[in-house]
């Protein structure tokens, strides 16, 4: 047997025991030095395509998921999902756009005023995490995703967010839009925030939830 293929295997066995997502560097720290990781990833993604578990890369790691074409055989086999209201799913797709983002800043987005309940269940629930404080009057906390929200909706990374072309299409933004506007960059770094303190960060149970 080949290196990169005893490479391979061992990283299938890694990957079936994990709880989560494991990146390249996770990997190479349980593996003998000097293994090929990315050529195993590579022979492992191309030996589960088209199989009903495929490897895939999800908020910057890799897992083994059902293909999403057999996803509808679990669903007599999940737990009843803790549902997103309407209001949690529009804060969220904001947050996620337009992070870092303020309270006061979501609420000018959607044009109402934020409930203070829509964040925390966001915020228990894992997706949301209050990321640090802007630089303006009265210091306001500002939020951003997680990696939780990654996993959740199978994104690699925030580069992977819908496009303005699939949100028109989804409905999530209006036809009428002005010439010059583009959807806000996630990945850009924020320049008018201070980190938080470790005795700010909430501290909340992760439940399971769906997007429906």
């Amino acid at each position: 047997m080949s290196d990169r293929m005893e490479t391979a295997r061992e990283i299938e066995a890694l990957l079936f025991a994990a709880a989560g997502p494991l990146t390249e560097a996770d990997l190479a720290r349980r593996l003998p030095e000097g293994a090929d990781v990315a050529g195993a990833i590579e022979e492992l993604t191309a030996r589960y395509e088209g199989r009903g578990v495929v490897l895939a890369q999800v908020a910057g790691g890799w897992r083994f998921q059902t293909a999403e074409d057999l996803a509808w055989l679990m669903t007599e086999e999940r737990d009843e999902p803790r549902r997103l209201s309407k209001a949690a799913q529009e804060t969220l797709a904001i947050i996620a756009y337009h992070q870092p983002v303020t309270r006061a800043e979501i609420e000018a987005v959607r044009g109402v005023q934020a409930s203070r309940g829509t964040l925390d269940v966001l915020l228990e629930l894992g997706l949301v995490r209050m990321r640090g404080r802007r630089r303006t009057p009265g210091r306001p906390v500002t939020y951003g995703t997680t990696d939780a929200f990654l996993e959740h909706y199978g994104l690699a990374s925030l580069a992977d967010l819908p496009g303005m072309a699939e949100m028109k299409a989804a409905g999530l933004l209006s036809l009428d839009l002005p010439p010059d506007f583009v959807v806000p960059d996630p990945n850009a770094p924020a320049m008018d925030e201070d980190p938080l303190d470790a005795s700010e960060a909430p501290e909340f149970h992760v439940d399971f939830l769906s997007e429906d």
